[in-house]
């Protein structure tokens, strides 16, 4: 099942895609530098529509995804996996991502905030949690993460930071639990990776898949299979889900101009996002907006 497709969106430009329009332009709003912690039922991360989900994008704080029931599929760093009940993945800040998940899926997402020293993993890792006393043990760290957040008593804060702390060392044992059984990732993981990583960094410069793949060594066609291969999506498929991502994000939350963030993200002009929007979308930019 490819759960992501679509024409390139260069055809949408009257010259390469990678050749952004120069110029200085006003600047993407910035979060905040700390967030606190928060704990959200998963199928709520996909009020307002399912692409805050399935879409690739990246955050800039740690995540915990706790499936206890159901099933679907997610891609992490160009890779994709299939998931099920009682899964636990972990999600670092700036790790590309997106998943897809059954109606009758159900879970915890822990939010671990920004701008809180944290001890946990650089890379993302994917935990199959089958006994029955780990899946008690993870369930009720995060039930008590929840408690003192939503507590109200003196000291919560401080308690809920204890009990993540503990949830901290929760993953740590079960990652080192579980190992990598010595094997190195193969060479297509490995570029998968480094293309993924390299595309959350420099989605926004212009740049097209040539581009990335002269930077990797390679040629466009391998990059486009070696992801095929990792994720059942081509690298310009990926390129582009990532961007309308970004476009939807800030045509829901920022007030910026639409001619604004077609420059932010490398269009050529206006009318080109435009076309590139609705062909993925089936609504422009304007009519996304008031749509909410």
């Amino acid at each position: 099942m490819k759960l992501f497709s679509g024409t390139p969106l260069a055809q949408f430009s009257d010259r390469p895609a990678e050749k952004a329009r120069a110029g200085r332009i006003d600047a993407v709003p910035q979060g905040p530098a700390t967030t606190p912690a928060r704990i959200i039922p998963i199928p709520r991360l996909a009020a307002g529509g399912r692409w805050r989900i399935e879409a690739m994008r990246s955050l800039s704080e740690p995540l915990l995804l706790w499936f206890t029931r159901g099933q679907g599929r997610i891609t992490m760093g160009g890779v994709t996996r299939g998931f099920g009940a009682h899964n636990a993945i972990f999600i670092p800040a700036g790790c590309m991502h997106g998943f897809d998940m059954g109606a009758q899926s159900y879970g915890t997402a822990v939010f671990f905030g920004r701008g809180t020293p944290r001890d946990l993993p650089d890379e993302p890792h994917h935990l199959r949690i089958r006994e029955v006393a780990p899946q008690v043990e993870l369930s009720g760290l995060i039930d008590n993460i929840q408690r003192e957040l939503e507590s109200g008593k003196p000291g919560a804060d401080r308690a809920a930071q204890l009990h993540l702390g503990l949830l901290e060392v929760w993953l740590q044992r079960h990652i080192a639990a579980t190992g990598d059984d010595g094997r190195k990732p193969s060479a297509a993981l490995r570029l998968a990776r480094r293309y993924a990583d390299m595309l959350e960094r420099d989605f926004r410069t212009g740049k097209g898949v040539a581009d990335f793949a002269r930077e990797l060594g390679v040629t466009p066609t391998h990059l486009t299979r070696v992801c095929n291969q990792t994720c059942g999506r081509s690298a310009s498929d990926l390129l582009h889900d990532r961007l309308i991502y970004e476009a939807r994000l800030l045509l829901s939350e920022t007030k910026l101009p639409v001619s604004h963030i077609s420059t932010q993200l490398g269009f050529t002009s206006a009318a080109y996002f435009t076309r590139a929007f609705q062909h993925r979308t089936g609504k422009t930019p304007s009519a996304f907006r008031r749509q909410g």
